[in-house]
């Protein structure tokens, strides 16, 4: 199979199980009538986005991929709990695939007990129940299997595609519905929004600084190793994390006193610049950078290996990462702004948040699956002289 067949395959395997996805979330769940959510709940344009509209319908896949988002997260929670999880994670290969055994399981008891939950508040006798709960908790394993299908024959991670699959079929209406309220003017503004932060977004995700190092000659019996000239990237690490934390920090003032005074949003630029200036300096160690450049032989021109190359490394991160914490205050800032603009809803920071998120998630998706494309092509490009 040569280089366009394969990335044909991929992409109509990819295409294949997102359309069987969204008529798994078009059909009906027998014997279920559900109320949708009021348009303006501070809560409906979240979940609609996590569950692609389910929670209003209720069809066979209602849940989506929530339960494959919230499987993963709360069995990081149990590790640390557990002491005999925590002893698989660390027996490597053999105790990670237990482990995602048992995350497969989580999963399907999610929907187990989301369907049970369904059954409970909507009042039904105890055939009509079982019937929905085996629905639905059917479509949970499903959905789940159609993940992994993408992720081990499509393209891109499983979950992150049918996500982006799901906002994408919810958004359309949630901007018909702004439309009608503000009229072209919704138009504009959220095209101005949607270029910034695509923009910013791409700017932070490509972005790096190349830290030069060298890497000392070595003779090993009569050949010579080392020698050579690479660098250390030092990037951003962008996430949505701040935003939501600052989100829902000022959510209680925020009900309470209105947005009518600018001053909230500038608290909330300020958190989310402080919460992600925290979040990247606690995920990055200069310290066991450089110390791996000792181990390795390396070292930055013109500073002295060890505790200077560290600091030096530590004083350059720094600088990056105080620009990345700007640049996401900017990104949270223009959504929230926009809306203001349109006085869209009376959640302003809820909303903003998520469609800051929402755009994020889509560019981040696409770059990821636009990498996964290019090292494909490239892998089969040079595989006959591998062989």
């Amino acid at each position: 199979m040569n280089d366009r067949d394969s990335l044909r395959r991929r992409i109509l395997v990819t295409l294949g199980v997102i359309v069987l996805f969204r008529l798994g979330q078009s059909l009906p769940t027998p014997h279920v009538t559900v109320r949708a959510p009021e348009a303006d709940h501070p809560l409906r344009w979240i979940l609609d986005l996590l569950t692609g509209g389910g929670l209003a319908t209720l069809p066979v896949f209602a849940f989506g991929v929530l339960p494959c988002l919230a499987a993963p997260r709360l069995l990081r929670g149990l590790i640390a709990l557990i002491p005999r999880l925590a002893a698989l994670r660390a027996e490597g290969e053999a105790g990670a695939r237990v482990l995602k055994r048992y995350q497969r399981r989580l999963v399907v008891l999610l929907g187990l007990l989301g369907a049970v939950g369904v059954v409970v508040f909507g009042g039904q006798n105890v055939l009509e129940g079982a019937v929905t709960v085996a629905c639905l908790t059917a479509g949970t394993a499903l959905v789940l299997r159609l993940t992994e299908v993408i992720t081990d024959r499509g393209f891109g991670d499983g979950v992150r595609i049918l996500l982006l699959a799901q906002v994408l079929a919810v958004l359309p209406g949630e901007f018909l519905r702004l439309y009608e309220r503000a009229g072209w003017a919704a138009i504009a503004v959220l095209t101005v929004v949607t270029l910034s932060i695509t923009v910013l977004t791409i700017v932070l995700a490509q972005g790096q600084r190349h830290v030069p190092v060298q890497y000392a000659k070595r003779m090993i019996g009569r050949r010579i190793y080392g020698g050579t000239a690479t660098y250390i990237p030092l990037r951003f690490p962008q996430a949505n994390s701040p935003a939501v934390v600052a989100a829902v920090l000022l959510a209680v003032p925020v009900h309470y006193f209105g947005l009518e005074d600018p001053g909230w949003i500038a608290v909330y630029f300020v958190l989310v610049c402080l919460f992600a200036f925290m979040r990247a300096a606690v995920a990055q160690s200069m310290d066991k950078v450089a110390g791996e450049l000792v181990r390795a032989g390396g070292f930055v021109p013109g500073i002295r290996p060890g505790t200077w190359t560290a600091e030096y490394l530590d004083y350059v991160n720094r600088r990056i990462l105080a620009f990345g914490a700007l640049c996401s205050g900017v990104v949270a800032l223009i959504p929230a702004a926009g809306l203001a603009l349109l006085d869209a809803s009376p959640a302003l920071l809820v909303t903003g948040v998520t469609l800051q998120v929402v755009l994020v998630f889509f560019v981040s998706v696409s770059l990821d699956t636009t990498r996964q494309i290019e090292s494909l092509r490239q892998q089969r490009r040079y595989e006959p002289f591998l062989r």
